[in-house]
């Protein structure tokens, strides 16, 4: 299967969840991830969309536990920054409708413990299925990159049997 084919599955089968269903199905992956975090200082997140596992308030919980939380910024057609961020506030819609943080660029990348990773699809070998520009894929790539733990989050509908894979892609170490 192609990856926009792939894509276009997960999309449909995305829409027949109401926002209330994601939000359940949502509780359920988080209670899996909990377990994996513990550990971690500092860990690169990701301020979901509406149709993501939602991780507003497990983001706002680890702040709360002292952790360093990062959450990407777009600042170019291909490029992406990390941010701390450390509430609601530090908030403001950015590229593609998605809300990223302000402030200052966190650049000591070898203090990430841990990243969180959305993907529209995911499977058993941690192969990730994106939204198609690329942004973790080159950011994961970069020669400054961080070496540490990447999770692959998604909903369990979201695991599929094979994503395509292109030599640049970037697989996951473990899927929830």
């Amino acid at each position: 299967m192609r990856k926009a084919d792939l894509r276009r599955q997960i999309q449909q089968t995305k829409r027949q969840f109401t926002p209330q269903q994601l939000e359940e199905l949502s509780l359920l992956v988080i209670s899996r991830l909990r377990p994996l975090l513990a550990e971690a200082q500092t860990i690169m997140a990701y301020y979901s969309l509406p149709d993501e596992v939602n991780t507003h308030a497990l983001i706002d919980e680890l702040v709360a536990e002292g952790k360093t939380v990062l959450l990407p910024k777009v600042t170019g057609a291909d490029t992406m920054e990390l941010r701390r961020y450390t509430g609601r506030a530090d908030l403001q819609e950015g590229a593609y409708h998605i809300l990223e943080p302000v402030g200052e660029p966190f650049t000591d990348l070898s203090a990430i413990d841990l990243i969180l990773v959305p993907g529209l699809a995911f499977d058993a070998a941690g192969h990730r299925l994106g939204r198609g520009r690329g942004y973790y894929d080159r950011f994961l790539h970069s020669k400054n990159r961080p070496y540490c733990v990447k999770i692959g989050v998604c909903f369990d509908f979201q695991k599929v049997d094979e994503v395509p894979v292109d030599a640049h892609d970037i697989a996951m170490d473990k899927v929830v």
